[in-house]
Protein backbone atom coordinates (compact mmCIF):
# COMPACT_ATOMS: atom_id res chain seq x y z
CA UNK A 1 0.00 0.00 0.00
CA UNK A 2 1.24 3.67 -1.16
CA UNK A 3 1.62 5.81 2.11
CA UNK A 4 -1.60 7.70 2.86
CA UNK A 5 -1.53 11.89 2.36
CA UNK A 6 -5.21 12.28 2.76
CA UNK A 7 -7.97 10.58 4.90
CA UNK A 8 -11.36 11.87 3.85
CA UNK A 9 -14.25 10.99 6.14
CA UNK A 10 -17.86 10.31 6.05
CA UNK A 11 -19.62 13.04 7.97
CA UNK A 12 -22.91 11.50 9.65
CA UNK A 13 -22.17 8.55 11.67
CA UNK A 14 -18.18 8.36 11.69
CA UNK A 15 -17.25 11.86 12.79
CA UNK A 16 -20.52 12.79 14.37
CA UNK A 17 -23.30 10.70 15.89
CA UNK A 18 -25.89 10.72 13.20
CA UNK A 19 -29.09 13.34 13.00
CA UNK A 20 -31.09 12.48 10.49
CA UNK A 21 -31.38 15.36 8.42
CA UNK A 22 -29.78 17.88 10.90
CA UNK A 23 -29.90 21.02 10.59
CA UNK A 24 -29.00 22.08 13.62
CA UNK A 25 -25.60 22.65 14.63
CA UNK A 26 -26.43 22.63 18.59
CA UNK A 27 -27.05 18.83 17.74
CA UNK A 28 -23.44 17.97 16.53
CA UNK A 29 -22.16 15.22 18.58
CA UNK A 30 -18.30 13.92 18.29
CA UNK A 31 -18.25 9.99 18.30
CA UNK A 32 -15.86 9.02 20.99
CA UNK A 33 -12.38 9.45 19.84
CA UNK A 34 -12.96 11.97 17.20
CA UNK A 35 -10.77 14.74 18.24
CA UNK A 36 -7.99 12.71 19.01
CA UNK A 37 -8.02 10.58 15.76
CA UNK A 38 -7.99 13.67 13.72
CA UNK A 39 -5.48 15.22 15.74
CA UNK A 40 -2.44 11.87 15.02
CA UNK A 41 -3.35 12.07 11.54
CA UNK A 42 -2.63 16.25 11.21
CA UNK A 43 0.35 15.29 13.79
CA UNK A 44 1.82 13.22 11.09
CA UNK A 45 1.09 15.58 8.24
CA UNK A 46 -1.38 13.74 7.00
CA UNK A 47 -4.06 15.81 5.68
CA UNK A 48 -8.21 15.32 6.25
CA UNK A 49 -11.45 16.51 4.53
CA UNK A 50 -14.99 15.62 4.65
CA UNK A 51 -16.94 14.17 2.43
CA UNK A 52 -20.63 14.47 2.59
CA UNK A 53 -24.05 13.25 0.81
CA UNK A 54 -26.63 15.55 1.82
CA UNK A 55 -29.92 14.64 0.36
CA UNK A 56 -31.86 16.52 2.60
CA UNK A 57 -31.34 19.50 0.16
CA UNK A 58 -32.71 17.97 -2.70
CA UNK A 59 -35.60 16.92 -0.59
CA UNK A 60 -36.75 19.90 0.51
CA UNK A 61 -36.25 19.43 4.48
CA UNK A 62 -32.57 21.44 4.68
CA UNK A 63 -31.20 24.80 3.27
CA UNK A 64 -27.52 24.48 1.88
CA UNK A 65 -27.23 27.36 4.67
CA UNK A 66 -28.21 24.48 7.25
CA UNK A 67 -25.86 22.55 6.20
CA UNK A 68 -23.36 24.93 5.81
CA UNK A 69 -23.87 26.00 9.91
CA UNK A 70 -23.87 22.11 10.86
CA UNK A 71 -20.51 22.05 8.94
CA UNK A 72 -18.88 24.88 10.44
CA UNK A 73 -20.06 23.72 14.02
CA UNK A 74 -18.09 20.58 12.89
CA UNK A 75 -14.80 22.38 12.01
CA UNK A 76 -15.45 24.71 14.84
CA UNK A 77 -15.12 21.07 17.03
CA UNK A 78 -12.90 18.51 15.04
CA UNK A 79 -11.32 20.83 12.19
CA UNK A 80 -9.89 22.70 10.97
CA UNK A 81 -10.05 19.88 7.85
CA UNK A 82 -8.16 20.84 4.70
CA UNK A 83 -11.17 20.60 2.73
CA UNK A 84 -15.53 19.52 2.47
CA UNK A 85 -17.27 18.33 0.02
CA UNK A 86 -21.09 18.18 -0.30
CA UNK A 87 -23.14 16.20 -2.58
CA UNK A 88 -26.79 18.20 -2.40
CA UNK A 89 -28.29 15.50 -4.81
CA UNK A 90 -30.86 13.02 -4.16
CA UNK A 91 -30.49 9.38 -4.85
CA UNK A 92 -32.44 9.52 -8.56
CA UNK A 93 -30.36 12.36 -9.12
CA UNK A 94 -28.24 10.77 -11.18
CA UNK A 95 -25.21 13.24 -10.03
CA UNK A 96 -21.71 11.98 -10.22
CA UNK A 97 -20.87 13.25 -6.52
CA UNK A 98 -23.32 11.02 -4.51
CA UNK A 99 -21.63 8.28 -2.95
CA UNK A 100 -21.19 5.63 -3.92
CA UNK A 101 -20.09 7.47 -6.88
CA UNK A 102 -16.09 8.72 -7.03
CA UNK A 103 -16.79 12.64 -7.86
CA UNK A 104 -16.43 13.93 -3.82
CA UNK A 105 -12.93 11.88 -3.92
CA UNK A 106 -11.61 12.43 -7.47
CA UNK A 107 -12.61 16.24 -6.46
CA UNK A 108 -10.35 16.24 -3.17
CA UNK A 109 -7.46 13.99 -5.12
CA UNK A 110 -7.51 17.06 -7.69
CA UNK A 111 -7.69 19.83 -5.35
CA UNK A 112 -5.27 18.63 -2.82
CA UNK A 113 -3.30 17.07 -4.94
CA UNK A 114 -2.96 14.02 -3.74
CA UNK A 115 -3.37 10.79 -6.11
CA UNK A 116 -5.90 8.70 -4.87
CA UNK A 117 -3.65 5.69 -4.67
CA UNK A 118 -2.76 8.05 -1.38
CA UNK A 119 -6.24 8.61 -0.11
CA UNK A 120 -8.00 6.49 2.13
CA UNK A 121 -11.34 7.19 2.74
CA UNK A 122 -13.18 6.16 6.26
CA UNK A 123 -17.14 5.79 6.38
CA UNK A 124 -20.06 3.78 8.22
CA UNK A 125 -21.54 2.43 5.07
CA UNK A 126 -21.30 0.62 2.04
CA UNK A 127 -21.98 3.59 -0.44
CA UNK A 128 -18.42 5.17 1.85
CA UNK A 129 -16.33 2.40 0.68
CA UNK A 130 -17.84 1.42 -2.56
CA UNK A 131 -16.95 5.00 -3.52
CA UNK A 132 -13.08 4.92 -2.04
CA UNK A 133 -12.61 1.75 -4.91
CA UNK A 134 -14.61 3.43 -7.72
CA UNK A 135 -11.97 6.07 -7.15
CA UNK A 136 -8.76 4.18 -6.47
CA UNK A 137 -8.58 5.05 -2.61
CA UNK A 138 -8.26 2.75 0.54
CA UNK A 139 -12.03 1.87 1.97
CA UNK A 140 -12.10 1.73 5.97
CA UNK A 141 -15.72 0.81 7.06
CA UNK A 142 -16.21 1.83 10.59
CA UNK A 143 -20.21 -0.03 11.34
CA UNK A 144 -22.50 1.31 13.36
CA UNK A 145 -26.09 0.45 14.42
CA UNK A 146 -27.26 1.15 11.20
CA UNK A 147 -24.66 -0.37 8.52
CA UNK A 148 -26.39 -3.53 6.93
CA UNK A 149 -24.59 -6.75 7.90
CA UNK A 150 -24.26 -7.35 3.89
CA UNK A 151 -22.43 -3.70 3.77
CA UNK A 152 -20.04 -5.30 7.01
CA UNK A 153 -20.02 -8.77 4.57
CA UNK A 154 -19.08 -7.04 1.42
CA UNK A 155 -15.96 -4.43 2.95
CA UNK A 156 -12.67 -4.89 2.34
CA UNK A 157 -10.99 -3.39 5.20
CA UNK A 158 -13.49 -3.58 8.49
CA UNK A 159 -12.09 -1.30 11.80
CA UNK A 160 -14.60 -1.53 14.91
CA UNK A 161 -13.64 2.08 15.85
CA UNK A 162 -12.78 5.68 14.44
CA UNK A 163 -9.70 5.60 16.59
CA UNK A 164 -8.68 2.07 15.40
CA UNK A 165 -9.20 2.74 11.75
CA UNK A 166 -7.18 6.06 11.87
CA UNK A 167 -4.34 3.75 13.56
CA UNK A 168 -4.40 1.58 10.67
CA UNK A 169 -4.20 3.92 8.64
CA UNK A 170 -1.28 5.62 9.80
CA UNK A 171 0.21 2.13 10.75
CA UNK A 172 0.15 1.93 7.45
CA UNK A 173 -1.65 -1.39 7.53
CA UNK A 174 -5.36 -1.70 5.90
CA UNK A 175 -7.35 -3.31 8.69
CA UNK A 176 -8.39 -6.85 8.30
CA UNK A 177 -12.20 -8.46 7.30
CA UNK A 178 -13.98 -9.56 9.62
CA UNK A 179 -15.64 -12.77 9.14
CA UNK A 180 -19.07 -12.10 9.65
CA UNK A 181 -20.36 -15.02 7.21
CA UNK A 182 -19.33 -17.14 10.05
CA UNK A 183 -21.68 -15.89 12.82
CA UNK A 184 -25.32 -14.72 12.95
CA UNK A 185 -25.53 -10.92 12.23
CA UNK A 186 -26.50 -9.22 15.62
CA UNK A 187 -22.35 -10.97 16.61
CA UNK A 188 -21.05 -9.03 13.90
CA UNK A 189 -21.94 -5.57 14.97
CA UNK A 190 -21.09 -6.55 18.69
CA UNK A 191 -17.68 -7.46 17.41
CA UNK A 192 -17.37 -4.43 15.58
CA UNK A 193 -18.58 -2.27 18.35
CA UNK A 194 -21.54 -1.01 16.41
CA UNK A 195 -24.36 -1.90 19.27
CA UNK A 196 -24.41 1.14 21.56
Amino acid sequence: MSEIGLVLFDRDGTLVHDVPYNGDPHLVRPVDGAREALDSLRASGIGTGVITNQSGIARGLLSTADVRRVNERIDALLGPFDMWAVCPHGPDDGCHCRKPRPGMILRAADRLRTPTERIAVIGDIGADVEAASRAGALGVLVPTAQTRPEEIAAAEHVARDLSTAVRTVLSGRPPGRIPVGLRPATAAHEATGSIR
